[in-house]
């Protein structure tokens, strides 16, 4: 987390936002033209951790931010290759504690379902839900995922958010999944394209919030 989170802020539409990304593998030029991320590191538990410290930070600064937005690349078989989706419903493929009665994705003891929905959405972008875990999914794996896409930040992000009481938009580009993973090289391909394609959603993001839409739609939800 770089030492003044307040330098990953924007406002959008009157809109105070904090951008995430996991990597700077996914920060490509198209990017770098339009944000300036809070880069938290990959996988959940630093996804976590990055922006609970960055929230907390903020807030002690008195500059909580309205929103949260994290972007960057996963894995589906079936959505279209380089393509960006919205996620609409987050789940934690790693929680499993039904040997002890509890549902499957669902943490004991916190007021969360197994599947959480995202209700805030850009219009004009396709939606798709997404499971979060720690471990990448190749191949027969997706077998037993039941979500459309696969990532390892949106979960995390979503409970920082929601322990300081912020909404998400997760935006991701679809990097991998039409063939098994087998080299580093199998992620970073297309990693360009998608760079390209996820800047211009965030430009669907920025006439939504410019139009007014996006403050009346967060409104709306509360």
């Amino acid at each position: 987390m770089p030492a003044d989170p307040t330098k990953s802020l924007a406002v959008l539409g009157g809109i105070s936002v904090l951008f995430l990304m996991a990597t700077d593998y996914e920060y490509g030029t198209h990017l770098r033209s339009r944000i300036s991320p809070l880069i938290t590191g990959v996988g959940p538990v630093e996804a976590a951790a990055s922006t609970a410290a960055a929230l907390g930070a903020l807030v002690h600064a008195g500059k909580k931010p309205a929103l949260l937005v994290t972007l960057g690349s996963a894995g589906s078989r079936n959505l279209e290759h380089a393509q960006i989706y919205q996620a609409s419903r987050v789940s934690y493929r790693d929680m499993d504690c039904s040997p002890l009665g509890f549902e499957k994705g669902v943490t004991p003891f916190v007021d969360f379902p197994a599947e959480i929905a995202m209700p805030l959405q850009i219009p004009g972008i396709p939606a798709a839900s997404i499971s979060s875990g720690a471990k990448i999914v190749s191949g027969v794996a997706y077998d037993a995922i039941a979500a459309d896409m696969v990532d390892m930040e949106t979960f995390a992000v979503v409970r920082a958010g929601a322990h300081f009481g912020v909404p998400v938009i997760s935006l991701r580009g679809i990097s991998d999944g039409r063939r098994d993973l087998e080299k580093f090289e199998d992620w970073t391909e297309y990693l360009h394209i998608v760079d390209e394609n996820l800047a211009k959603a965030l430009d669907k993001l920025f006439a939504f919030a410019a139009s007014g839409s996006l403050g009346a739609h967060m409104n709306g939800l509360k």
